[in-house]
């Protein structure tokens, strides 16, 4: 997938919609691997390129230039906004990666701290793939070192078999990172937890346009 931008996103309410789309699709994939040991490969790359990428060309060069690649998120973000069946634990996940959010703005020590470590990690990324387990160990690190040190935790429920398993806590954590990462990004493009709310027909409008 190139990731040169194929339509740029101007609509300030469709950025918010696809920035709250990588926050839930990072949502998905923590409730993926914590029950099932697995996510979608490229759902997956898409959140990882994201957290590594802090001073991106473009707003849709975040996500890798087209938006499929956030379709997991744009999915489930609708499911949200339509009030249709979603997984109370992804749903739980993304309002609280959101929360997190909220938390890191008001620290900005930690918001040096995570952006100094991210520089660090960058170059690992050049070195060995954005993907390799070194640098998801790195991220997850990092994550473990700044995120969860707040008094607000998000817990992840899953098969304590696979949660276990080697790498496995450093992907969720890893994952955990990008959705708060995308949840700046919709706080950079003005969205706010009331909007949720009362700009809900204008949000499921936007991603029903996104096809």
């Amino acid at each position: 997938m190139t990731s040169v931008p194929i339509r740029p996103v101007t609509d300030t309410t469709t950025r918010q919609a696809l920035s709250l789309a990588g926050v839930f699709q990072a949502a998905a994939l923590v409730d993926e691997l914590a029950r099932h040991g697995q996510c979608d490969e490229r759902a997956w790359e898409t959140l990882v390129n994201a957290t590594l990428d802090t001073n991106p060309e473009s707003f849709e060069a975040i996500y890798g230039g087209h938006h499929n690649r956030l379709r997991l998120g744009i999915d489930t973000v609708s499911a949200v906004m339509e009030r249709r069946q979603v997984s109370p634990v992804v749903m739980r996940y993304g309002f609280s990666l959101v929360m997190l959010m909220s938390k890191l703005k008001k620290d900005p020590d930690m918001l040096d701290k995570l952006g100094a470590g991210l520089t660090r990690i960058q170059g690992q990324a050049e070195h060995f793939g954005p993907t390799h387990e070194n640098v998801i160990a790195s991220l997850g690190e990092l994550y473990q070192q700044t995120l969860s040190t707040f008094h607000y935790r998000i817990v992840v429920q899953g098969d304590p078999g696979l949660l276990q398993q080697r790498m496995m806590p450093e992907r969720i954590r890893c994952a955990l990172l990008a959705g708060v990462r995308f949840a700046l990004l919709w706080d950079q493009q003005g969205g706010r937890r009331w909007k949720l709310v009362f700009q809900r027909s204008a949000l499921k409008k936007s991603l029903q346009q996104l096809g």
